[in-house]
């Protein structure tokens, strides 16, 4: 009786009851089964997380394509500098060329006459001209 008395005072708590997935109701249009919904919700996950695996790839990529630019950048400036009149070149030897046995040996390095504009033009004054 006791059992009765206490079922009977349920049941009107059963009317408030709510179903356990309400924003998938098979009577209302754009059901989905649930089987369907669980694998398009890994699929959207799977997804989001191949956008972001990419977004950093290409960031990184990006990076390191700015440092290679810069790293070229630069080696060309600090080329161009030295190449300016006034600088005077050293040329590396490594032991190749007509340079003596002696000078080899030294491992001296040599430096380049510098050149300025219109020294072509310009009579050599130590070859005297003999007709």
């Amino acid at each position: 009786m006791k059992r009765l008395l206490l079922l009977a005072a349920l049941v009107p708590f059963t009317g408030l009851a709510q179903p356990l997935n309400t924003t998938n109701n098979p009577n209302l249009p754009g059901y989905q089964i649930p089987g369907q919904q669980r694998m398009q919700s890994q699929m959207l996950n799977q997804q989001s997380q191949q956008q972001g695996m990419l977004k950093q790839q290409m960031q990184s990529q990006t990076r390191l394509q700015q440092q290679h630019l810069q790293t070229q950048l630069d080696n060309n400036t600090r080329r161009i500098q030295q190449a300016q009149p006034g600088n005077p070149q050293v040329l590396p030897n490594h032991g190749q060329g007509m340079l003596t046995p002696e000078e080899r040996a030294s491992g001296q390095q040599h430096l380049l006459q510098e050149k300025r504009n219109g020294d072509m033009l310009k009579k050599p004054s130590a070859v005297p001209l003999t007709p």
